[in-house]
Parts: structure tokens; C-alpha cells; sequence
């Protein structure tokens, strides 16, 4: 059996079952071939608020279900995940240019999101609260309603189900708008990934669709919280949005990353740490290792080994061959990449590797030195290369952007690497790793222009990213007043 069948979803959207959207359909288009996968039904801001409306009306009978049934349609979405994996690998490696290993890589964490929101239905609740006066005093853990959740292209799947999952176990309905560039990868599976777990009616909807729909659920009265996953232009104005309605918004934004290697570190593995970091989905991770912070005694040797390897990586499309790198998204994407490398080797960068593409493939680049690639978050495969002499100027060079994060640091003294990382601003630090990692079970954000702290992942990010707090106060009694 197909869990993806076309003649399910073909022009539409999931709304209360598969249904025809006002705004049309859209073509769903192979990034390294550009051919026509399929059509998707496309949203506008009538379809967005149908949809709000019917999840606030199912929404209240799904909060008081019984928290087994709610754990038990999340753990059956995590098992179908597992199930149909193959499937899904095959939308994700044609619809966002994935190498296979990284299609992989979002079917797992997809699974395990939902097994772990599947704990947190019956998780604790609240707490018992110390009181001056003779009553029960508590605290307790209410669903907000209903959650938007926006989610990017370039990890779709898991950048779409890390809000969805645990938003649905904890008693909300969601209204899910992906990326229309890759709405089968990051809300068809999902959609029909739910329905086959027996998901009820109303209580998840999938819209794909642009600017448009994005601000009609923002906008939206029945949507007291918007979970934003993209870049950090647009989620200054989400958050914005949200600010003028009095509305929650857990924004987690771009990144310029930094990897620091001090001078204690194995070149080899170093070397291999950072390929991985900038070049892992042609760069396109908001994590990806941005910035390569090395030691001056080690740096000109960084970038030699840093280049060998990306010269000797393959790049194609990744559904017919081999390959380390596949497409970029598109060609506005490939654009902005290339001028940022450009301009950095106008700058006085030394283009040590790459800086060429053909079609939407762009060879993995390396550069010694600064320029616009090392300044801002190219979404590209990029390695910028700056040495530094002592620790101060590491931690200030790490420190020196909007950013924050994730941060990797590669040293044989790991009790110098703790020390170092308390001195940077970031949401995340991997000591002897790259910037690229993720698990369900971890809290997950950054801190400056890459969002509003940790609100993805374990219990405590997720209830309080989906809950709100109530106070309750119980007494035997009505209380006696002088009036």
C-alpha cells in the first residue's frame, strides 16, 4: 500500500480531509532536474481561516480525551514514519535535493518526535503551590488551542513535525502551513501520516501556500501561538505581527555558526568536522558551521586539508547517483550564494576551493579570509576560514555577530573548551562536534537574530512552548469578607 498516493493529495490541501483550495494549485518541482513532481493544492487567507475556525471547534473535545488515546495516535504515527520510510525518502531526496543519508536523518527524527510527544501526554501537569492561607493552591498546564505552526524548505520534514507532534500530544489542534516548494516532504507525509494514525477530523490542517496564508494565520484571533521556523527577516516581522496582537511567538531564525579549532585539535578530524558542518545539504541547515575559527599555528594546514576534501566531494542529483551535495533550492538561492563568495574574494579572500556551479549545483567552496560569505548566513556550501591567535580573540571572533545559535569546539582539553564556551553567546554547544546536530529529546533554539531561546524539544521546551500556565485555588469553604 502507497502512503503518498498522488490521487489523495493531487491540488489539495488537508482540511477536514483532502479538499479543493480557493487559491488553486501550485506545480512540485525536482531541484536537480527541474522537472514537475506532482501539484499541490496551494492556500489563500479564506482557506486559513476556514481552517482555524473548524480546528478551535475540534480542538476542545481532543484537550479532554483521555491522554492514552492522545499518546496512543503518536506513538502510531512515529511507528508509520518507520513504516513508509522508504516512501518518504524518496519525496525528500527528490522535492528538496536531500542526499539519501540526510533523507534518513528526518524520517528518524520525525519518528522519535513523535514518540517522544507521545510521553508527554501523560507528563506532569502542574505543581502544588506553597499558600498563606488555608486552601489548595496549584498550578496547572492548560493547551493554549490551537498552534500555527510555519515551517522552511530546507528540513521540512522535522522542521514541521518538532511543533506539530508535541502541540497535538498535549490536548491542541494545529494549522500547519509548509513551504510550498517542498509541501509533499513537509505536509502531505505528515497530513497522511496522522490521518492513517487515526488523528480525528478538524484537528490538524495542511496548508501550503505563501505570504499570504502565512499572514492570515498570523493574523488569525482563534491562533493565540505561532511557531515559526525561517529566516530571521521574516521572523522579525512574525514576531512583530505577534507583538502588535499580544500573541506567543517561538521564532527560531537563521545562524552564522561557528566552529572553533584550537590548537590542541587533530587536524585530520577537524578537517572532517568542518566539511561535514558547511557542506552537509549544500549548507542549507540554519546550524550549518558558517564560520572556521582556527588557530593561526594551524590554519593555513585547516585550509589545505579543508579544500582536499571539497574538491574530492561529488555533487549531482542525489535520486540517480552517488553523491555528497545535490541541488540548491533554487535559482535565486545559487545567486545570492555565488555573489557572497564573489564579493568575498573582491574583499581579499583566497578562494581556496570551488566557487562554481553548473545548473542549480554548487561546488563545495573554501575561503581563507573575510568577506560578505563570513559575515552573514550564506544558506550555501561555504567554509570561511579566520585565524586567530589567542583565546580572547577566539571568544571575541565567536562572539562578533548576531547570531547565536550553535557553536562546535574541537580541542583535546575539554575542561578548556567548557570554559571557553560559557564566554560565547549561543543556544546550543557541541564540544568535539560540528554545529549540525538534533534530537527529540534535546531543547533546541538560539539566542539574538537566530530566535527567541530553546522552544523545540524535551518536555519542558514543548510544554511551555504549547501550554499555558493557570493558577487554581481550592477551598472547602466560600471565604468570609468584611463587606
Amino acid at each position: 500500500m502507497s502512503l503518498l498516493d498522488p490521487k489523495l493529495w493531487t491540488g489539495r490541501i488537508f482540511s477536514d480531509g483532502w479538499v479543493t483550495s480557493q487559491a488553486g494549485d501550485a506545480p512540485v518541482v525536482e531541484p536537480a532536474t527541474g522537472g514537475e513532481l506532482g501539484r499541490i493544492g496551494v492556500a489563500g487567507a479564506d482557506d486559513v481561516r476556514a481552517a482555524a475556525r473548524k480546528a478551535a471547534q475540534a480542538q476542545k473535545e481532543w484537550a479532554a480525551t483521555n491522554f492514552e488515546e492522545r499518546a496512543a495516535v503518536l506513538r502510531r504515527a512515529g511507528a508509520l514514519f518507520e513504516q513508509y520510510a522508504d516512501e518518504i525518502h524518496q519525496w525528500i531526496i527528490r522535492e528538496t535535493g536531500s542526499v539519501p543519508p540526510k533523507a534518513g536523518l528526518e524520517t528518524h527524527v520525525a519518528a522519535q518526535e513523535c514518540f517522544e510527544a507521545a510521553a508527554l501526554a501523560s507528563g506532569t501537569t502542574g505543581e502544588i503551590l506553597p499558600t498563606n492561607r488555608k486552601r489548595l493552591s496549584l498550578a496547572r498546564r492548560i493547551p493554549v488551542g490551537v498552534v500555527g505552526v510555519i515551517a522552511p524548505f530546507n528540513v521540512p520534514l522535522i522542521l514541521g513535525i518538532r511543533s506539530v507532534a508535541p502541540a497535538l500530544a498535549l490536548g491542541n489542534a494545529v494549522v500547519l502551513k509548509p513551504d510550498p516548494r517542498t509541501a509533499v516532504s513537509g505536509g502531505v507525509v505528515i497530513a497522511r501520516v496522522l490521518e492513517e494514525a487515526g488523528l480525528p477530523e478538524g484537528l490538524l490542517h495542511v496548508l501550503p501556500g505563501g505570504p499570504e496564508a502565512g499572514e492570515a494565520l498570523v493574523a488569525d484571533p482563534l491562533v493565540p501561538v505561532i511557531s515559526f521556523t525561517g529566516s530571521t527577516a521574516a521572523g522579525r516581522k512574525v514576531g512583530e505581527a505577534c507583538g502588535r496582537l499580544l500573541k506567543r511567538a517561538h521564532l527560531e531564525l537563521g545562524g552564522n555558526s561557528a566552529l572553533i579549532v584550537l590548537d590542541d585539535a587533530d587536524l585530520d578530524l577537524a578537517a572532517a568536522a568542518g566539511a561535514w558542518g558547511s557542506f552537509l545539504h549544500q549548507g542549507q541547515i540554519c546550524m550549518t558551521t558558517g564560520r572556521h575559527l582556527v588557530h593561526a599555528s594551524l590554519a593555513d594546514e585547516y585550509v589545505e586539508r579543508l579544500a582536499a576534501k571539497a574538491d574530492h566531494l561529488p555533487v549531482g542529483d542525489p535520486f540517480t547517483g552517488q553523491v555528497a551535495l545535490g541541488p540548491l533550492i533554487s535559482e535565486g538561492q545559487r545567486d545570492k550564494v555565488h555573489a557572497l563568495v564573489t564579493g568575498s574574494v573582491e574583499a581579499g579572500a583566497r578562494l581556496a576551493a570551488g566557487g562554481t556551479y553548473e545548473d542549480l549545483f554548487y561546488r563545495p567552496t573554501v575561503l581563507a579570509g573575510a568577506g560578505p560569505a563570513y559575515d552573514n548566513e550564506v544558506f550555501g556550501p561555504v567554509a570561511p576560514v579566520m585565524p586567530f591567535h589567542t583565546i580572547e580573540e577566539a571568544v571575541a571572533l565567536a562572539g562578533d555577530s548576531e547570531y547565536g545559535l550553535s557553536l562546535g569546539i574541537l580541542s583535546r582539553d575539554v575542561m578548556k573548551a567548557m570554559h571557553l564556551a560559557e564566554q560565547i553567546p549561543t543556544g546550543i554547544v557541541h564540544i568535539n562536534d560540528q554545529t549540525v546536530d538534533d534530537e527529540a529529546v534535546a531543547p533546541f533554539g538560539g539566542l539574538g537574530a537566530s530566535g527567541t531561546g530553546s522552544r523545540f524539544g524535551g518536555p519542558r521546551a514543548n510544554a511551555d512552548a504549547f501550554t499555558h500556565t493557570q493558577w487554581v485555588t481550592v477551598q472547602g469553604d466560600i471565604a468570609v469578607y468584611p463587606f
